[in-house]
């Protein structure tokens, strides 16, 4: 399976530099000398640098050297091969996993991962509707996708909307 590493945008300068949105938290897959394919097209490219130019990634190929070859890469999708990483996970493995309590007692399905501002966002099917669950190790401390099941631990009024905190009192 394949899985973008990056979708390429404006060209930068002369030489066919093109600015890249990275995909992955991953810093081989765009690394000196990696090969990404294009999405719907039977070349690949080659990276030959990466730099960070005014908070932005800039990225050259071995096969793009105009600021035309650069035009034409405009919107492709850089792909490479999944790749295991350890304590990391891709969305397609997440999805369908049940969602259980510390206890054992299930809360739903994962239905997906979104991205989020301070961190992703683990989704879970209820019967109440979709749930985002902040996916950090202190409310999700366990993934076994060979067992189909992630843990969840959250505090009052994650899933329970007739939790009361220790605030509101009584």
């Amino acid at each position: 399976m394949q899985l973008t590493a990056a979708i390429v945008g404006p060209a930068h300068g002369l030489r066919g530099e093109v600015i890249v949105d990275v995909r992955s938290d991953d810093p081989e897959v765009m690394a000196p000398g990696s090969r990404l394919d294009i999405a719907g097209d039977q070349r690949s490219l080659t990276v030959r640098t990466v730099r960070v130019h005014k908070d932005r990634v800039l990225a050259s190929f071995e096969e793009c050297v105009t600021r035309e070859d650069a035009e034409a890469l405009r919107g492709a999708r850089l792909l490479v091969d999944a790749h295991p990483e350890e304590d990391a996970w891709y969305p397609h493995e997440l999805k369908g996993l049940q969602a259980r309590t510390p206890s054992g007692d299930v809360l739903g399905s994962v239905s997906g991962l979104t991205p989020g501002a301070a961190q992703d966002l683990l989704l879970v099917a209820t019967d109440r509707g979709t749930v985002l669950v902040p996916f950090v190790t202190a409310l999700v401390p366990t993934v076994d996708v060979e067992g189909g099941f992630v843990v969840i631990d959250a505090p009052p009024g994650l899933f329970d909307d007739d939790a009361v905190s220790e605030r509101e009192g009584d």
